[in-house]
């Protein structure tokens, strides 16, 4: 692998932790790249131009430095190209970070990215596509979720305060007033479930939420997805369920179905929203396909 980098820093990542990291992160790739060239952008679409201006004149890898709502940004990116994508976790949640076995401190991680562009290191992982007749494709490396932890997402997002966390936890409380499980249909190349649902999450890997294991068993190295259904639950029995999710023994409760197909679409109510990555990708229904080797990845 050449060394032409391109480094991509979100500096609202982790209250302002990423921005802190720039610096050092520059001077260890500018001791290392051939070529670096630094990104920034206000939009999600200004950022896809840039890389694309990057990989028109040659681009090896994309280092970001951000959480996981940047490494879904470089995903749309380099997904099923030859660009290695490098992670250095500087944002609240750093989930698909942590399922690549990325170290959490970002010094760590900066080290080993360095170790990795310096001895040509890469492997590639599976990443699930949102297949949409209207917009095309988008692509996620963690979890799509829809149901109670879609809409916790999204009222956690429209908070300002509390910040970290805590606001996530607040979103949660809200939402188990306004909880009511609906028809969702799961229907997969293993089978097919009709089910009053409390949430549904589509794993290629495990985590969400800042270390969430809701997919406990998946992997991005094995071409399938792990679903997660919660079933129709009460209030309490859904916030009895909660703490367990830290540990991933949530599977073993009752009301919870598990299955691991390579093809997946939901149906339900439309007005159920629909997250990825942590973030908006629209309503039900989707179609999702599991995607090998779809993006390269340094380390």
């Amino acid at each position: 692998m050449g060394r032409r980098v391109a480094l991509a820093v979100h500096p609202d990542s982790g209250q302002g932790a990423a921005a802190r990291m720039a610096g050092t992160v520059a001077e260890r790739l500018r001791a290392e790249a051939d070529r670096l060239a630094l990104i920034t952008a206000s939009s999600a679409e200004e950022f896809r131009q840039r890389v694309s201006e990057c990989r028109a004149s040659g681009l090896d890898a994309l280092v970001v430095v951000g959480g996981d709502g940047a490494a879904h940004q470089a995903v749309q990116c380099c997904a099923e190209t030859e660009v290695a994508v490098g992670l250095v976790p500087s944002g609240t949640g750093n989930d698909f970070a942590r399922a690549l076995g990325i170290p959490q401190h970002p010094l760590v991680a900066l080290d080993a990215l360095v170790s990795a562009l310096r001895h040509d290191r890469r492997r590639r992982v599976d990443l699930g596509r949102v297949d949409d007749a209207m917009s095309g494709a988008r692509w996620f490396g963690t979890v799509l979720c829809t149901g109670f932890d879609a809409a916790v997402n999204a009222r956690a997002n429209s908070m300002r305060r509390p910040r970290g966390p805590r606001r996530y936890d607040m979103a949660v409380v809200r939402e188990l007033v306004s909880l009511r499980p609906r028809p969702v249909v799961v229907d997969t190349d293993a089978g097919r479930l009709t089910v009053e649902a409390t949430l549904v999450a589509v794993g290629n890997t495990a985590y969400y939420g800042g270390g969430i294991p809701i997919c406990p068993a998946a992997t991005c190295d094995d071409g399938m997805f792990d679903v997660t259904v919660v079933g129709p639950v009460s209030r309490l029995s859904l916030a009895r369920i909660l703490p367990r999710l830290r540990s991933g023994t949530h599977v073993d409760h009752p009301a919870v179905h598990t299955v691991r197909a390579s093809r997946v679409r939901l149906e339900g109510s439309a007005d159920w929203p629909v997250f990825a990555d942590g973030d908006p990708v629209g309503t039900l229904p989707v179609r999702l396909t599991c995607v090998p080797g779809a993006l390269s990845v340094l380390g």
